[in-house]
């Protein structure tokens, strides 16, 4: 089982000690979303996906019988054009050989979940991977279920596992620390992944660009 620290600078996520797997953002999953807004969570995914490739984490994309439940959304296989997802029929993503040794490849072991659904596709190999000594965290609002009630349950029964729920703006934190740091991502990498945060990520992105105007003469001239 996970031996994460529960509290403490250590229990704060790094992106040097993470890995990301997004699985089935897919428009047959997509049909029957519920738990939320179906266009706030491809919204936050390539949010999410964006932030993760900006700090140089590791992201593994997979899909599951793509012929039949559609290809990758396009926003989010646009952040990675040249990454092809590995397509599974297993529903637990955890039992796919590939995507397993795709992960530890990474030699990471804080390992960060999101996908379709929340029940099913999310909590089978977070809960196999939390027992096999993964740190597990499911980011709750890049993933969504049939109902409001099934990705609650799922999201508990997590819990109970040691599993950790998150959500993507808390991620970037965790990941960025400090305001005044420019060596884990780029300015320019950052506010794109902010373009997607609502309306605190419209304005911070507003600053940038009134910063970033030159004043050309008196204010009020």
């Amino acid at each position: 089982m996970s031996t994460s620290p529960k509290v403490g600078l250590e229990a704060l996520l790094t992106p040097e000690e993470s890995v990301l797997v997004l699985i089935d953002h897919q428009p047959y999953q997509f049909a029957n979303l519920h738990s939320h807004e179906p266009a706030l969570v491809a919204n936050n995914v390539v949010g999410l996906a964006k932030t993760a490739k900006g700090y140089g984490v590791p992201t593994i994309l997979t899909t599951v019988l793509e012929d039949r439940g559609g290809k990758l959304i396009q926003p989010l296989q646009d952040v990675f054009p040249d990454q092809k997802p590995i397509d599974r029929t297993l529903i637990n993503t955890w039992e796919d050989r590939a995507v397993v040794d795709a992960v530890k490849a990474t030699g990471r072991k804080k390992l960060i979940i999101a996908g379709l659904w929340t029940e099913v596709c999310v909590a089978m190999p977070a809960l196999q991977a939390a027992g096999e000594g993964f740190d597990v965290y499911v980011v709750t609002d890049a993933s969504g279920g049939v109902s409001a009630e099934s990705h609650a349950m799922a999201v508990q029964r997590l819990i109970q596992a040691g599993v950790v729920p998150i959500t993507w703006l808390v991620l970037l934190g965790e990941w960025q620390r400090d305001h005044a740091r420019t060596d884990r991502i780029t300015p320019e990498d950052q506010l794109e992944a902010l373009g997607y945060a609502g309306a605190t990520g419209i304005v911070t992105v507003w600053e940038q660009q009134l910063l970033n105007t030159p004043v050309t003469g008196p204010i009020g001239a």
